[in-house]
């Protein structure tokens, strides 16, 4: 059996090394006689790479060869990708990818195609880089019904928020640091304003709880706006700010909430040492309770790790179907923006006494240094729209962060 690989970056390029590196290990596991790199489709050429004269312009050459079984997509991007991933997975060609805009774009429509045509579509690396999460999900915890799944699914804001609380940086400053070390693009808008976590916690999502969670269906928040004060509060009260992707079962299973925004984690969380560009997931069944899984999200190597792990499996089940996947999610599924319920820091303008009379239940914080203009505070346990509304009428609002249970 040959593999073929679409894309020569960095996780490509990867794959590629991670293939002649362990490659007797890889055919052992693979339980096929030979399994070997014959393709690597880019428009690029590679001049004095190792694996120069592989490369090919020409996506035909790779879908009418039939010595190919298992295509690895490493492209990004959802176009031309699905259309290539589409194509092979009609040719009887299993589809490994680390794309997560396209598993959470196009997850489900590709999964039926697999199914339909007896090949496998695997995207281990889709969420959690080089962290194990996919398999643990379908395999390891079966038995448990999920109640709820959520980490730090981006390794960007992580690095900017430890910066912010370790050093005291500002923002501005600390994502000048994370693009001066190749963390973070020139252009960090997918992952400082949470796109990025929000396509991995609708893969999770879709995973856990069975039903297709579009990335459009609910409120997604960056990290643009925390400042060095938010730092001091949560700091103060006894924890620290990460940017969280999360997604609930609600309501005996019939609606899920999902959200990405920054949050208060208190100090004796397991995600609240996960620092640097390091990630971690946590996943809340109803038989094991809480179990994290941690490491690092992204790089070559460990990308690759996980890209490479997917093609043996395919390899093994190259005769059959691996039986995974969900489907389409009723109208109503997800809950509204107003249904999501937490508790929430807030700052505000607004003296104590006129806090109290909208939140009885407040619990006030401040700090050495605090901005002497203000108030802060979280609330009980609420729902967004209330909070909205009471927020609204107490007025001089400057800041508001959910605050988690773990």
């Amino acid at each position: 059996m040959n593999v073929a690989i679409m894309g020569y970056g960095t996780v490509g390029s990867g794959v590629a090394e991670v293939l002649k590196k362990n490659h007797e290990h890889i055919v052992k596991k693979s339980l096929q006689e030979s399994l070997d790199l014959k393709y690597i489709l880019d428009l690029r050429d590679f001049p004095g790479d190792p694996n120069e004269k592989l490369v090919i312009k020409d996506f035909n050459t790779i879908l009418n060869d039939e010595t190919v079984g298992v295509v690895v997509e490493t492209m990004g991007g959802l176009r031309p990708a699905f259309e290539f991933v589409s194509a092979c997975l009609k040719a009887g060609k299993s589809v490994v990818t680390s794309n997560k805009e396209l598993v959470a774009a196009k997850g489900l429509e590709l999964l039926a195609l697999a199914e339909e045509n007896n090949v496998n579509f695997l995207f281990e690396a889709s969420v959690g880089g080089g962290i194990p999460i996919i398999r643990p999900i379908i395999q390891c915890l079966s038995a448990n019904e999920i109640e709820e799944v959520a980490g730090i699914l981006n390794g960007t804001t992580n690095y900017i928020l430890t910066k912010m609380f370790m050093q005291g940086t500002a923002y501005e400053d600390a994502l000048a640091d994370a693009q001066r070390l190749g963390y973070a693009e020139r252009d960090p808008s997918a992952d400082v304003d949470g796109i990025d976590a929000c396509r991995k916690i609708c893969i999770l999502a879709d995973l856990c709880f069975g039903r297709e969670v579009k990335p459009d269906s609910f409120r997604v928040e960056g990290i643009r706006n925390i400042t060095s004060a938010d730092v001091g509060y949560a700091r103060a009260w006894g924890g620290v700010i990460k940017l969280i992707a999360s997604a609930k079962s609600e309501n005996g299973g019939s609606n899920i909430s999902l959200r990405v925004s920054p949050a208060f984690i208190s100090g004796d969380s397991q995600l609240a040492c996960v620092n640097d560009v390091f990630n971690a997931i946590l996943v809340r069944g109803n038989a094991l309770g809480d179990v994290v899984f941690y490491g690092r999200g992204a790089g070559k190597l460990p990308t690759a790790s996980a890209v490479v792990a997917d093609v043996i499996d395919c390899a093994r089940h190259s005769e059959r179907r691996k039986p995974f996947g969900w489907s389409d999610a009723p109208d109503g599924f997800v809950l509204g923006e107003g249904e999501f319920t937490s508790r929430f820091f807030v700052r505000t303008q607004s003296v104590k006494e006129s806090v109290l009379s909208a939140f009885a239940d407040a619990e006030f914080i401040t700090f050495d240094g605090a901005p002497a203009d203000e108030t802060a505070f979280v609330t009980g346990m609420i729902k967004k729209q209330e909070l909205d509304e009471k927020l609204a009428a107490l007025g001089g609002v400057k800041s508001v962060i959910r605050v988690t249970d773990y």
